[in-house]
């Protein structure tokens, strides 16, 4: 029955998370933003939801021991599938396509900011659990740090929304808006209820996720810890995996790289100022070699967009960190 949960609230979960994005889709466009904004803010935002809404609803509405753990390891988890094994599968996406050496060609201004911002928000988090919780001030301080720089990533990548248009880069949705094909018409107020109608539902089925994945974790013989790091992520991640995939098979690489790097920073910022005040917090050997592992899959990219080139191998040696952490926890 744990498992039929399991997978029946995953199930809601994504399709909450389809309908939020086909919403941004119709947002972006009738709002004439760019497709950097539309991928690296509407679009992750909305398609990180799923692994959002289980840490927030596991610390501020969990009601057993493990829902700090369960908190901590989503908060994490998600950033180390990001930026590891989501890359690598739009490396293989277009393989047959493009080739072993083919390029990606995203527009490289908002990748780099998106990067540099991710990289700079995650090493704060990676700090602060080596502040004690003896000096809270400390770790208040680091945790607002975080939340002004997402706030400062979203001024610039708006700011550069205007140019990103005029050359050729505008937001233009793929297929027709949920609501309207019950009879609604494509407005304002339609796309803000669909909005609305989606993330209620991700709510719901995010609260009884979290509750399956209590149970389940016995039954495995883990750690809710270790789960929440692996499994969650896995599952929650899916959005950002079929979206950017699909984005980039449709040589939209710009919005492909945007979906997955806009979370990053999402959740590199907002939800580890978070997870810094309301859990634990502290350097279990689980979440170091995650993080440590994290910040690599990012700077490898940001080292590989500096060299000019952006190779369909190279986003491998991602798939190959995510592979690194597997082997690291689950043999030891």
């Amino acid at each position: 029955m744990i498992w039929l949960t399991l997978f029946l609230t995953l199930l809601l979960i994504l399709v909450a998370a389809e309908i939020f994005v086909n919403a941004l889709e119709h947002l972006g466009e009738k709002l004439g933003i760019s497709e950097g904004v539309t991928g690296s803010v509407f679009a992750a935002v909305g398609t990180a939801l799923p692994e959002t809404m289980v840490p927030l609803i596991a610390i501020f509405g969990g009601t057993t021991a493990s829902s700090a753990e369960i908190g901590t390891g989503a908060i994490l988890g998600a950033p180390l599938m990001l930026s590891t094994l989501s890359l690598s599968l739009m490396g293989f996406a277009v393989l047959g396509r493009r080739g072993i050496n083919g390029h990606f060609h995203p527009e490289r201004s908002g990748l780099s900011r998106d990067l540099n911002t991710f990289l700079a928000a995650f090493m704060l988090a990676c700090a602060s659990m080596f502040v004690p919780h003896a000096n809270p001030a400390i770790r208040a301080s680091l945790a607002f740090s975080m939340v002004v720089i997402y706030f400062i990533y979203i001024l610039l990548t708006l700011r550069a929304s205007s140019q990103l248009v005029a050359n050729g880069h505008a937001t233009e949705a793929e297929s027709p808006m949920w609501l309207t094909r019950l009879g609604l018409p494509n407005h304002l107020l339609s796309i803000l209820a669909q909005l609305g109608l989606a993330l209620a539902l991700l709510t719901v089925s995010a609260e009884h996720f979290i509750t399956a994945i209590g149970h389940a974790a016995p039954l495995l013989g883990i750690s809710p810890l270790l789960l929440s790091l692996l499994i969650v992520p896995v599952a929650t991640e899916l959005p950002e995996k079929i979206n950017s995939i699909l984005w980039v098979r449709r040589n939209k690489d710009t919005l492909a790289f945007g979906n997955i790097t806009g979370a990053l920073v999402f959740q590199g910022t907002l939800l580890p100022a978070i997870g810094i005040g309301l859990t634990p917090w502290t350097p279990q050997p689980a979440i170091l070699s995650g993080l440590v592992l994290t910040i690599a899959g990012a700077a490898w990219l940001r080292l590989c967009l500096l060299r000019g080139q952006l190779r369909i191998w190279q986003l491998w040696v991602n798939g190959a960190l995510y592979l690194a952490y597997l082997t690291i926890n689950l043999i030891n």
